[in-house]
């Protein structure tokens, strides 16, 4: 297998793990899907550049099945938490590069990451707390959490300002805010010119803590 790109492996193919699976392999990586459950697998057999089916408790079959060979592991067995706490240790006795487990819960959470998970994933949670950011400011159409309580923002400009200029938004009043530039359609558009001026359905991309990117949103 070539190695001058990451490689993926992503074990449990239910509806997270075939969706993460079908991403990875969308953008043109090496992407092996595993799973017990045959039917599973052959979903996706002519989508994936490899699958198996496999019980991934068991290590030497793992490694029989080239599992090693991977850079990348997401372990997204979903509420068999004894099969999903024994698939992380043999992925790390494998010697993975880097490992990523969806967990069921919290206590499950703490178990992956004192096994050495490189990364512990809540997916329900996770969305829940990206709706409600959402739903609690309904000009904001996407965001992603830096930590810290830092964010990007990408806030829908209202019909009201087309045609106003960048600068009428008065961000030089706010230098907890940054703003990384604007997207017009699929375009990207840089803003270092404060005299440019928007149009309808811009979107904004904000950088800031998101209790400024909300008051921001707020009064828009």
């Amino acid at each position: 297998m070539p190695r001058s790109h990451s490689t993926f492996v992503v074990i449990g193919l239910g509806a997270f793990g075939s969706t993460v699976a079908q991403e990875l392999a969308r953008f043109g990586n090496h992407v092996m899907g595993v799973d017990s459950d045959e039917k599973l697998v052959a979903r996706l057999a002519d989508t994936l550049t490899a699958t198996a089916i496999l019980d991934t408790t068991d290590e030497t079959a793992m490694r029989e099945a080239g599992i090693d060979q991977y850079d990348v592991a997401l372990c997204a067995i979903g509420s068999d938490i004894q099969s999903s706490i024994l698939t992380t240790m043999n992925l790390r006795l494998l010697g993975l590069d880097r490992i990523w487990v969806k967990a069921a819960n919290r206590t499950h959470h703490r178990i992956l990451s004192k096994l050495g998970a490189d990364r512990v994933i809540l997916p329900e949670q996770e969305m829940g707390r990206h709706t409600a950011q959402m739903l609690n400011n309904p000009a904001m159409k996407d965001y992603v959490s830096l930590g810290n309580g830092y964010s990007v923002v990408n806030i829908l400009l209202p019909e009201r300002l087309d045609g106003v200029p960048i600068e009428k938004l008065k961000l030089e009043d706010r230098p907890d805010l940054r703003l990384l530039g604007l997207m017009r359609g699929t375009e990207f558009r840089d803003c270092s010119n404060p005299a440019a001026t928007l149009q309808k359905d811009d979107r904004l991309l904000l950088l800031g803590k998101r209790g400024d990117l909300r008051a921001f949103g707020e009064e828009l």
